[in-house]
């Protein structure tokens, strides 16, 4: 059993950075049983957009983590180099336990694009939401690879399990990250990222932090690791607003 890794504790008033649910958040808290004192994120877009007739006004795009003026479809993005992959996986042979998140140590994996070409890799634990952000000096196959085998190799044996992935060309050497943490990888179907929602979603959040036009390079391990604890102590609604951080912990207990 590998010796497990420090991981932070929930952000409190001393930190410098208090961390603050979200509004949608605060009133399901404060209201849990009155439905007339909530609303869905989809209802409030839906109003903004309809007033601005498909684009939102300067001053509202200020406050979107996403800083994009229109909305896209569900389940579209824009996609980063596809290849043949020797010896894949499907997704479809993943163990039931990864796809009813009933066990944790399933990960889902993507890269994040910056400016002038950088790239970071986003990993999301499927079973508590848990992020962690891995620095890349390069994005070739080998070098992905190495980032997240060393990464992946800091957990304890219980949360190494799986790692699901798209096909992109960066995976090319799944085998070499395999043998190094003996976590296999499964890959998604061409175009369908729906298969990782809870990379995708995080990815997004993500955005708040790392907006679209950053030079992600100049950030260390360090820096990311900061920005995943401030990420993982953001409650969720899927976790029954719980944050990501508290349910690892749980696990790890």
């Amino acid at each position: 059993m590998r010796k497990r890794e420090n991981y932070p504790a929930p952000v409190t008033s001393d930190n410098p950075i208090e961390m603050r649910a979200p509004p949608l958040v605060q009133l399901k808290r404060q209201y849990p049983d009155d439905r007339a004192m909530q609303i869905s994120h989809e209802a409030i877009y839906r109003s903004l957009f309809i007033q601005s007739r498909g684009v939102l006004k300067k001053e509202l795009l200020a406050h979107l983590r996403t800083q994009r003026q229109m909305r896209l479809a569900k389940g579209a993005k824009a996609g980063h180099g596809q290849g043949q992959i020797v010896d894949m996986i499907s997704i479809r042979e993943r163990p039931a336990e990864a796809e009813d998140r009933a066990v944790p140590g399933h990960w889902e994996g993507d890269l994040l694009t910056g400016a002038n070409d950088t790239y970071i890799a986003t990993l999301v634990e499927r079973h508590t939401r848990f992020a962690m952000l891995v620095k890349l000096r390069r994005k070739d196959s080998a070098a992905v690879a190495a980032a997240l085998a060393h990464q992946i190799c800091k957990l304890p044996e219980e949360l190494r399990r799986s790692l699901t992935w798209d096909q992109g060309k960066e995976m090319a050497r799944h085998h070499s990250f395999t043998m190094a943490t003996d976590v296999q990888v499964y890959f998604c179907d061409p175009r369908s990222p729906w298969q990782r929602g809870s990379n995708e979603n995080t990815n997004g959040l993500l955005r708040q932090y790392l907006p679209r036009g950053t030079d992600v390079s100049r950030f260390s391990q360090s820096q990311l690791n900061a920005i995943a604890m401030w990420l993982n102590q953001r409650p969720r609604k899927t976790l029954d607003f719980e944050t990501p951080a508290e349910k690892l912990q749980a696990v790890l207990r």
